[in-house]
């Protein structure tokens, strides 16, 4: 996978006197300043949607409206009055371990298969229809099948949130197989590499920036898909928290939590986009 960071661009296309500046000064000054353009213009687009929530619910709705008790005024308070307790930080561990397990069992059965799809055209060709088709079922309409396969309690949602993540790994890395230069297998070849050298030393490292993508991917899909289905037969995880605020019509812890599910998704989807640039920056230094 070619990628292109800004950084080279920047250092081919500066100036001999913004070069000069910089060699001075030990820095990167063409780096910093769209960094923290960009950051502020993310700062910006995070404080717009808060005032939108804040007029919808406080400003525009009307003063006995059953809006007002989700709004950012109530919410937020709340939020940290929840996080300095420890009944929110246990689902919020639940939730996340789920979320790893799940995301564990994807990277085990689709970075292998992807492996065998992306080397073996005929692989590739009969598995292709079969798997574009299971790609496409909502992983939860199969949550009455996993429960009564698996029982009631977590091992029903290991296995949805596996399947939503497992295709776009498997995907990707299929595509970063396909994607290899064949200059490093003829090289792997022509130095009598086995197999396994040719596995561990060329193929995982030529596609690991597509299995990290992929992985991003299923983040962002397990995050989503996780909510309802820890609406179903568990006592704990973030799921099953609002489905107690609802009922104890703790309106407010309720909006709380849907705000600490939206930071936490965030904050997964930072940290996989994260650790993709460190490895490929590292690869291509």
């Amino acid at each position: 996978m070619s990628t292109s960071w800004p950084s080279d661009s920047l250092s081919r296309s500066a100036s001999p006197r913004l070069a000069t500046f910089a060699g001075r000064f030990g820095g990167k000054p063409s780096l910093t300043l769209p960094a923290l353009t960009n950051s502020l213009l993310g700062i910006g687009g995070l404080i717009m949607l808060l005032l939108l929530w804040w007029l919808g619910t406080d400003v525009l709705a009307s003063s006995e409206g059953f809006i007002r008790q989700f709004s950012p005024t109530t919410a937020i308070p709340k939020l940290v009055t929840m996080l300095a307790q420890p009944d929110l930080s246990a689902h919020i561990f639940a939730s996340l371990r789920r979320v790893l397990i799940g995301l564990a069992f994807a990277l085990l059965i689709g970075v292998p298969v992807g492996l065998a799809v992306g080397s073996y055209s005929r692989l590739n060709t009969a598995t292709s229809p079969a798997f574009q088709f299971l790609r496409m079922i909502s992983p939860l309409s199969w949550m009455p099948i996993a429960v009564m396969m698996f029982g009631v309690g977590d091992q029903p949602i290991y296995f949805m949130l596996a399947f939503a993540a497992v295709w776009p790994i498997l995907l990707n890395t299929a595509e970063g197989v396909r994607r290899l230069q064949p200059s490093w297998l003829s090289l792997a070849d022509s130095l009598a590499a086995t197999r396994w050298e040719t596995l561990w030393y060329v193929i995982l490292p030529g596609v690991l920036g597509h299995v990290l993508t992929g992985l991003r991917l299923s983040v962002g899909i397990v995050w989503i898909v996780l909510v309802p289905c820890e609406m179903l037969g568990v006592s704990a995880g973030l799921g099953y928290f609002i489905l107690d605020t609802r009922d104890r019509l703790a309106y407010s812890e309720l909006m709380a939590t849907v705000l600490m599910i939206g930071i936490l998704g965030f904050l997964l989807d930072v940290g996989a986009r994260m650790l993709y640039q460190t490895v490929t920056r590292s690869r291509t230094a």
